[in-house]
């Protein structure tokens, strides 16, 4: 059931996709416009999904479930970086491919999926996985591909969906609740956040040729990696360590982690890229094309989950 749902919203959502493309193949606007709506998502969206997804009552299951939901996040990035060690070697993989393996676009895709298919007061659990990853991404993420060591705390506590994540909390903990007319602008502003994302990515992949985008010869390798492999070795640790019986709906909170796995490739390594004169061009193609493949991967690893675990 969760399965046909997760397919029905991805669809949804890849017609969304499409619109950007075309728009942007006929010329309709211009593909750095979405710059525009990159920096809505960035500032106004995505911190009123993440402050909304805390409005909810204060209660030991729930603290439990989200405390689960962090440590799983944390056990899954610990595990990847750990294996990236050998894929480096063995593979030969630059540190583009590394993080691109390791680091999820889970901030645009996860909240309008989980929304979809569990409903709204489910993506606090999201929000533990996306700030987990924050704060990896900006340290080991930023050190592989700048070459620099330490982390950039700067980066990480002045990232504003961090800094919505300490604001829920503290109205988590403290029980506020906006006034009613701020609320609904901001419900309604955090519905946009799945059409946003996909806009955006159709008319960044519009301004791409194609030709060029599968010129790169281990692309396919390092979206299977990204797609299927992650996924998998995510999947394995939650059914080995029976993590999903340790709080009710255990099994729902573990699915929402696995879900923010199965996205495509971090878009924010493309930036880091540019930024550390990495090659943007090929992380940029990796985002892209694993954006198009995950249409499939996601309700395979889906199925997958609901046939070992529940």
């Amino acid at each position: 059931m969760i399965s046909l749902i997760l397919i029905k919203k991805i669809l949804s959502l890849f017609v969304i996709l499409f619109v950007g493309i075309i728009m942007v193949k006929a010329k309709v606007v211009k593909p750095e416009e979405s710059k525009t709506i990159s920096t809505l998502m960035l500032f106004v969206i995505t911190p009123c999904s993440i402050l909304t997804s805390f409005e909810v009552d204060l209660s030991r299951d729930v603290v439990s479930s989200f405390l689960l939901a962090v440590a799983s996040a944390i056990v899954i990035h610990f595990v990847l970086i750990i294996c990236a060690i050998p894929m480096r070697k063995v593979l030969k993989m630059d540190p583009i491919e590394i993080v691109s393996v390791m680091y999820s676009n889970a901030g645009n895709l996860i909240i309008p999926l989980v929304t979809a298919i569990f409903g709204s007061e489910w993506v606090i659990y999201a929000t533990a996985y996306m700030a987990v990853q924050l704060v990896f991404l900006w340290s080991h993420g930023k050190a592989s591909v700048s070459g620099e060591k330490g982390i950039d705390l700067k980066k990480v506590l002045t990232n504003v969906n961090l800094i919505s994540v300490f604001l829920g909390i503290i109205i988590f903990i403290t029980g506020f609740r906006f006034p009613g007319p701020v609320d609904d602008a901001m419900v309604s502003m955090s519905a946009m956040i799945g059409p946003s994302a996909m806009l955006v990515t159709g008319m960044l992949i519009g301004s791409k040729n194609f030709k060029e985008l599968l010129s790169h010869k281990r692309l396919p390798l390092v979206v299977f990696l990204r797609l299927i492999a992650v996924p998998v070795i995510t999947l394995l640790i939650m059914y080995v360590s029976g993590a999903a019986h340790l709080v009710e709906n255990g099994t729902t909170i573990l699915l929402i982690s696995l879900l923010a796995t199965t996205t495509p490739s971090a878009s924010t390594i493309t930036q880091m890229a540019v930024v550390y004169d990495g090659d943007a061009d090929y992380a940029s193609a990796i985002n892209v094309f694993s954006t198009l493949v995950c249409i499939i991967t996601m309700p395979l690893v889906v199925t997958l989950y609901q046939s070992l675990i529940g």
